[in-house]
Order: C-alpha cells, then sequence, then structure tokens
C-alpha cells in the first residue's frame, strides 16, 4: 500500500473502498472482505444510508483481528441539511455511532449545499428531497454561512471526534475562501476525478497548499450508468488506449485508470463489492505507468463531469442549485 501524507502527520491510504451504493445486506461482509485482503481506507457517508451496516462489518473485523483500528483510515461525511452549527455534532455523533467508532479518521463536507434541517427522528439519512410525501416533492434551500459550518467543524477535532476535517465537492474559489479563515485548514478535498476529468489546476492548487486529494469515482462513468447519468459509451475502460496499456502491462483497464489516479499524487476510493474486484483494484502497487504513459492518459481529458448537482439536483430533485460555475 502506498501512501498520501496530509495534514497533522496523518497518512491516508491511497487506495480505499468507496461504500457509496454499497447494498446494505451486502456492506459488512464486502468491508470484512475488504480489510482480509488489505485495504485499509473506508470512504463512508451518511448519504450513502449503509453506514450501521458497515459498522457492523468494521466491529466483527477488529474483533477478528483482521485489522486494528489505528491502522484503518475511516472518512464520513456531513449531509447537506446539517450545515447549522447546532446540528454539526449532532451530525457526526450519529455516524459514529452507526460506524461503531470513537473517532473518525477525516470528516468532510459533503457538498456546498445547504439544505433545510431534517430532525433524525423523522427521517434518516434526510436525503435531497425535503417532504418524499409531498405532492411535488423537492428540495429546500436553506442559507447557511460556509464559516459557520467551518467552525463547528473544527470543534469537532477539539472535541476528539474526528483527527481531521476537509471538504468535498469545493473548487478553487471556495478552498481559498476557507483557507483565508479556517483556524484548521481543511486536510482532504475530495471530488470527482478519472482520465475524462481530469482537474489538474485543481490537483495543483491542493498540492500547492499541502490539501490531500482524494477522487471519487476514479473508474469515470460505471456507478452513473444504472442512474441514467451516463452511457456505457462514457466509460473510459472501453478507450483504446487504456485497453491498449492494459494489455501492455498485464492488467485490467481498470488497474491502469486506478495506477495513474495513484501516480499523479491522488488517492483513490473505487466502489466494489465482489471479491474479484476487491482483489484487483488492490493490486495496483506492483507496477509503473512510464512518465509518457501518464501524460497520454491525462491528455483524455474530456472536462467530462458526471456528478453535477447543477444537472441533477433540478432534473431528480427541482431545484437548480449549480455549485461548480
Amino acid at each position: 500500500m502506498e501512501y498520501l501524507p496530509v495534514a497533522g502527520h496523518h497518512q491516508l491510504p491511497a487506495l480505499g473502498l468507496g461504500c457509496w451504493k454499497i447494498d446494505r445486506p451486502a456492506a459488512a461482509s464486502v468491508v470484512q472482505q475488504a480489510l482480509r485482503i488489505g485495504y485499509r481506507h473506508l470512504d463512508c457517508a451518511c448519504d450513502y444510508g449503509n453506514e450501521p451496516e458497515i459498522g457492523e462489518g468494521l466491529r466483527t473485523a477488529f474483533a477478528q483481528g483482521l485489522c486494528r483500528r489505528e491502522d484503518c483510515w475511516v472518512t464520513s461525511k456531513l449531509w447537506n441539511t446539517f450545515h447549522r452549527p447546532e446540528h454539526v455534532a449532532l451530525a457526526i455523533k450519529r455516524s459514529l455511532q452507526d460506524l461503531q467508532l470513537d473517532y473518525l479518521d477525516l470528516y468532510l463536507v459533503h457538498f456546498p449545499i445547504t439544505m433545510a434541517f431534517v430532525p433524525f427522528e423523522e427521517r434518516y439519512p434526510p436525503g435531497w428531497f425535503h417532504d418524499p410525501v409531498a405532492a411535488q416533492p423537492r428540495m429546500k434551500a436553506d442559507s447557511v454561512r460556509i464559516s459557520d459550518t467551518w467552525q463547528a467543524m473544527e470543534e469537532l477535532v477539539d472535541a476528539g471526534l474526528a483527527r481531521s476535517i476537509g471538504v468535498s465537492n469545493f473548487g478553487v474559489s471556495l478552498i481559498r475562501d476557507l483557507l483565508s479563515y479556517a483556524r484548521i485548514r481543511p486536510s482532504v478535498l475530495q471530488v470527482e476525478s478519472h482520465p475524462y476529468l481530469v482537474q489538474s489546476k485543481l490537483l495543483r492548487y491542493c498540492q500547492q497548499e499541502s490539501i490531500g486529494y482524494t477522487a471519487f469515482s476514479p473508474l469515470g462513468a460505471g456507478s452513473y450508468v444504472p442512474l441514467g447519468m451516463a452511457a456505457q459509451s462514457d466509460s473510459v475502460l472501453e478507450h483504446p488506449l487504456i485497453v491498449e496499456l492494459a494489455s501492455r502491462h498485464g492488467k485490467s483497464p481498470a488497474q491502469i485508470v486506478l495506477r495513474w489516479g495513484v501516480q499523479r499524487g491522488t488517492a483513490v476510493i473505487p466502489k466494489a463489492s465482489q471479491i474479484e474486484h476487491l482483489r484487483e483494484n488492490i493490486q495496483i502497487f506492483d507496477f509503473t505507468l512510464s512518465r509518457e504513459e501518464l501524460q497520454s492518459i491525462s491528455a483524455l481529458d474530456q472536462h467530462r463531469r458526471f456528478n453535477d448537482p447543477g444537472v441533477f439536483c433540478e432534473q431528480a430533485f427541482g431545484c437548480f442549485y449549480p455549485i461548480f460555475e
């Protein structure tokens, strides 16, 4: 395993298991299998709806000696409905309860999107709709300053609930503004990143500011095809260059794309549920892409974003909410 140094002298495993879309009945078993074969980085979130099952998997894995808690990096995220300062600690405590942990290694602001609070007893996870049973269900935006949310995030570190804090789906302008007032700097940025969305300037800025960079959806379109947010033809894994490099190195296309992500200085968190995919994804540390190969993959950039609230919030949740423009 390779590691990415992040603020606070922490070491972020360069490969993690993305837990988005892992079915709840399978989640505990998947976590145990992943830890058994060497994964030490789990990327979770309230919104994924499977933190209780992941917690069961962690509890069992620790009890069986598959992994020590101190050797396992667990990330979770603050959902959009919990941005008001009085809700931030409540949100992380609920995730910790579900995950059966005393602390998180990293807690991220999931989106720079603020939505009206939904009490836990009313619905958890809250999801995107404010009232799913309304005649015309839709998002309900709220107005909360990022600075207020961030101060509450800093207090989580003070309280020992999170070892480090960061942001997700933020661009350079929002990060630069955050750095102007942050008492505790964000240690990690998590964003969509793959060969069709290289985001080289964003990565360079994070490296300049010593902010770790985690790529979600590092394999591109796959997770979005069933959601109607991408077509199979959008898959970078079928691109002739990736297929040729896979043949050249005796690896799969997915391993080539993940290796590119790691070698460019990012952590990658592909989702996998099948043991063969878990094993395939972790077997990327026994080969190296040349500088020319790295550059050729980066040149595939199409600025193609699959996970864009400026598109899906309006289409699916009745609220136009762009964040990247």
